[in-house]
């Protein structure tokens, strides 16, 4: 049984499929006000009970594992990504994610033993798949995508890493891509490891349901821009809580999940567009995350 987790809208949704649970991240009609306590009203299943310490930031340790020393991000760039400046775009968010003050604020999260998340993030690099599960994908074919990345050696195997399907705008979904969720991270057992992966799906299919800016963005692709937001949720998600049992906070929402479709502070970049941070060369406009401590806030840099 899965769980996944979605990013785009925020709930939860039951699927039968060998994995582990998953979550996602609302389409923004759906997501909660920024002082709400949770995105969807039902805990997942396969979760722990409360560990005996809890944070008292609004978001509680169950006793799961963390990714923790230096967690890698693989892209699989599913269906047609030719002559696409999101190649460049993405990568170039990957690279310099892991190290910035936003990133950061991942650093707050820590195992039973008070080994905390570090602000560093190897960049994998990436392999594509021609629509080898077609343009329909499900929830298991997205699990497909990442295996046989892994077992035809384009991606290394790597336990501590999450490895995301990007799909592009002519790819659907069909659990609720668009009209339930923007993006997903679950886990599952590939090739006789606990492997972490994510779905992301390209917003100019959906750009009012899964993009914050629908007609300009930084780096003036309004998809590739919107899914930079939503990776970001998905990585720290699963760097916090890659198995669904580690934190989350009393209605089931992890650390991104809290502040998901708020922004925090913007400004404006050459092109018109609303930005609220550089990382590398590009400016991005990345929501907010969950900071585990003073009482917990939603915050851009720690």
């Amino acid at each position: 049984m899965m769980h996944k987790r979605f990013h785009g809208f925020v709930g939860f949704m039951v699927l039968v499929l060998t994995a582990a649970p998953a979550h996602a991240q609302v389409i923004k009609a759906d997501a909660p006000q920024q002082d709400e306590d949770s995105q969807g009203d039902v805990k997942p299943d396969g979760k722990g009970s409360f560990a005996k310490a809890r944070s008292g930031n609004g978001i509680f340790y169950h006793g799961g594992p963390l990714l923790l020393g230096t967690p890698a991000i693989y892209y699989i760039w599913y269906g047609n990504w030719s002559s696409n400046t999101a190649v460049s775009i993405l990568s170039d968010f990957g690279q310099n994610l892991g190290g910035s003050p936003y990133y950061n604020i991942n650093t707050t999260y820590y195992d039973g033993s008070k080994t905390h998340l570090s602000n560093s993030i190897h960049f994998g690099g990436g392999a594509t798949d021609s629509y080898s599960q077609g343009t329909a994908l499900s929830d298991g074919g997205v699990q497909a995508v990442v295996a046989s990345a892994i077992s035809r050696g384009r991606l290394p195997k790597d336990s501590n890493g999450v490895y995301f399907v990007l799909t592009s705008a002519d790819v659907n979904e069909t659990s609720g891509f668009c009209t339930r969720y923007c993006g997903w991270h679950t886990s599952g057992t590939i090739s006789g490891s606990d492997i972490k992966f994510s779905f992301v799906g390209n917003p100019d299919r959906c750009p009012a349901a899964c993009a914050q800016q629908t007609t300009n963005s930084p780096n003036g692709n309004v998809g590739a821009d919107g899914m930079a937001s939503i990776i970001a949720h998905e990585f720290e998600e699963s760097a916090s809580d890659p198995d669904l049992n580690a934190w989350y906070d009393r209605r089931g929402a992890e650390n991104a999940d809290k502040c998901a479709w708020t922004f925090g502070a913007t400004y404006t970049t050459n092109n018109g567009s609303l930005a609220n941070m550089k990382l590398g060369q590009r400016d991005f406009l990345i929501q907010q995350n969950w900071v585990n401590a003073a009482g917990g806030y939603c915050a851009l840099r720690y």
